[in-house]
């Protein structure tokens, strides 16, 4: 998940090590933990394989040289089948991977955006009807009173999840009324 997070970040825009950590805290803080033993190691990964690209050795506040990073077309391509992909793994891990491409959706084509909102949809509405054949763990209120939360808890990622769809099919029929109603001027 950090790759992907990583490499949609860099799409975005050329940072360095420092400031591409401090971003993926900020945005995705509820997704994945970051620290500086894990993304500099990352980022020679991707510099080795390809996918990033240091663009210069910039002056840094305080410190002498910060590299600053690129995707690379490479880049662009694994982040792409990344964000296209569904590797099998936890509820939470899942929830946070989805999270991390929700965030760069508009880097994608619309067909694609329906294709990850529907599967996740289906994946959601799965569990809440296996969830809905099962109790409890125990007969404790704590335990109770989770169950209910989780419970609305995914009920509302239902719901928002077809508000989005309705959102991304709305826009595709907009624009695509519009483009059949322009008319040939003539000229």
């Amino acid at each position: 998940m950090l790759e992907l997070a990583a490499l949609g970040l860099l799409q975005r825009e050329h940072l360095h090590g420092y400031r591409l950590k401090q971003q993926l805290e900020l945005l995705m803080s509820s997704c994945i933990s970051v620290n500086y033993g894990t993304i500099y190691p990352l980022l020679k990964r991707l510099e080795t394989r390809g996918a990033i690209a240091v663009l210069t050795d910039a002056e840094g506040e305080g410190s002498p040289h910060r590299k600053i990073y690129s995707i690379t077309p490479q880049g662009q391509v694994l982040w792409r089948q990344k964000m296209l992909e569904y590797p099998h793994e936890s509820w939470v891990n899942s929830r946070s991977r989805f999270l991390i491409k929700f965030l760069f959706f508009s880097y994608l084509e619309p067909a694609e955006r329906l294709k990850l909102l529907q599967y996740r949809l289906m994946v959601c509405q799965l569990r809440l009807e296996n969830r809905e054949m099962q109790q409890p763990l125990s007969s404790d209120p704590y335990d109770a009173k989770l169950w209910v939360y989780c419970g609305t808890d995914l009920q509302r990622e239902i719901q928002w999840l077809k508000e989005q769809l309705l959102y991304e099919q709305t826009t595709h029929t907009l624009v695509k009324d519009t483009s059949l109603q322009r008319v040939p001027t003539g000229e």
